[in-house]
C-alpha cells in the first residue's frame, strides 16, 4: 500500500472518530437533562464554604447564621451568607483490558462505557468541575490531566472510544497506585470497569485490588460502575462451542447444552455476583452497574437519589 493510501485510510478513520464522537455528543446533551445534573450537584458537594455577604434576616432563616456583631450595630437582626466552594475535579478511570471490546448485541461493553463516560464529563462541566482521564489495562494506557472545556471534554469522550491499548489484562492495583501518586486533592473517582477475573481465578478482586480501593475511599469520593453483557449472565445451550479468553486467550471447549454445566456456570456467577457486590458495601464504596442491553441512564439517575437519600 502506498503513502498516499494509508494517508487516505487515515483521514477517513479520522473522520469516522469525529463523527461519533459528534453523534455521542448531541445524544448525550438530549439525555442530559436539568433534574440530572441537578441530582448530580446535590450529591457531589464542594469541601467547604466562603463567605460572601451579609443580609437582613428574613422568617425562616437559619437563626444560627446570625450576625450578632452588624445585628447589634444596625438594631435588627443580620445573617451571614455564604457560597458553596464548588470547583470539584472528576477522574474517570476506565479499563480498557481486551475483555471490555466484547458485546453480544448492537454494542460492546467499551461502547457503553464511554456513553456513561460523556454523561458525566457533561454533568460535570455543567456544573463547571474540572475531568480527568485514566485509562489502564494491566499497565497505565493513558492520562489526561483534570481541565474545563467543550474541546477537553470531546478529547476525553474520543480517547475512551478509540484508544488502542497495549495491554489485554487488567490491574486495577496498578492504577489505582497511579492515582494515589498524582491525585494531590479530593476528587470524584469513577472506576468503570467489568470486574471480571482473569484466567481460571474465581475471585472478582485481589486483595491488593481491594487493598487499593479502601485506600482510595479514606482520601477520595470513589464509585464503582460495572459494565457487563447479558450474554455473560446467560449462556444459550447451543452444544459444544470453543471459548477464548479474551484476556489470557486461553481455550477451552464447553458443551454448553449439559446441564450440570448451565447449574454449575449459574452458580459460579451468583457467587461472583454477591462476592463483589459484598466487597463493595463491607468497604463503603457505592456501585452500580449498567449493561450493554438496557439503557443505563436511569440506573445513573437512581444512583444519585438512593446515594442522595441515604446522606
Amino acid at each position: 500500500m502506498g503513502k498516499a493510501a494509508e494517508q487516505e485510510q487515515r483521514q477517513e478513520r479520522i473522520q469516522q472518530i469525529l463523527q461519533k464522537v459528534r453523534r455521542l455528543e448531541i445524544k448525550t446533551r438530549r439525555l442530559l437533562s436539568d433534574p440530572l445534573v441537578g441530582a448530580y450537584r446535590s450529591v457531589f458537594k464542594g469541601q467547604g464554604m466562603d463567605f460572601e455577604e451579609v443580609r437582613e434576616y428574613s422568617p425562616g432563616d437559619d437563626v444560627r447564621t446570625i450576625d450578632w456583631n452588624v445585628s447589634a450595630k444596625m438594631n435588627r437582626p443580620y445573617i451571614k451568607k455564604f457560597r458553596e466552594e464548588r470547583e470539584l475535579t472528576m477522574l474517570i478511570a476506565v479499563d480498557l483490558s481486551a475483555s471490555l471490546d466484547f458485546g453480544s448485541g448492537e454494542q460492546t461493553k467499551r461502547d457503553v462505557a464511554g456513553e456513561l463516560a460523556s454523561i458525566l464529563a457533561f454533568s460535570a462541566t455543567k456544573n463547571s468541575d474540572k475531568v480527568g482521564l485514566l485509562l489502564f489495562s494491566d499497565c497505565v494506557e493513558a492520562y489526561i490531566p483534570p481541565h474545563k472545556g467543550k474541546n477537553h471534554i470531546l478529547r476525553v469522550i474520543r480517547e475512551v472510544l478509540f484508544f488502542e491499548a497495549k495491554g489485554q489484562r487488567t490491574d486495577l492495583a496498578q492504577a489505582l497506585h497511579f492515582l494515589r501518586q498524582i491525585l494531590k486533592r479530593r476528587t470524584i473517582i469513577f472506576l468503570l470497569s467489568d470486574f471480571l477475573p482473569c484466567g481460571n481465578t474465581s475471585a472478582t478482586l485481589s486483595e491488593d485490588e481491594l487493598r487499593s480501593l479502601q485506600w482510595m475511599r479514606r482520601y477520595h469520593d470513589i464509585v464503582c460502575v460495572r459494565v457487563g453483557d447479558p450474554r455473560e449472565q446467560l449462556l444459550p445451550p447451543v452444544g459444544w462451542v470453543r471459548w477464548e479468553d479474551s484476556e489470557t486467550g486461553e481455550l477451552l471447549e464447553i458443551n454448553t447444552a449439559s446441564r450440570d454445566f448451565q447449574k454449575n456456570y449459574e452458580a459460579l456467577l451468583r457467587t461472583r455476583n454477591r462476592q463483589l457486590e459484598e466487597r463493595f458495601r463491607h468497604s463503603g464504596i457505592d456501585s452500580f452497574t449498567i449493561s450493554t442491553d438496557v439503557p443505563f441512564l436511569h440506573t445513573f439517575d437512581s444512583f444519585l437519589k438512593t446515594r442522595h437519600a441515604r446522606r
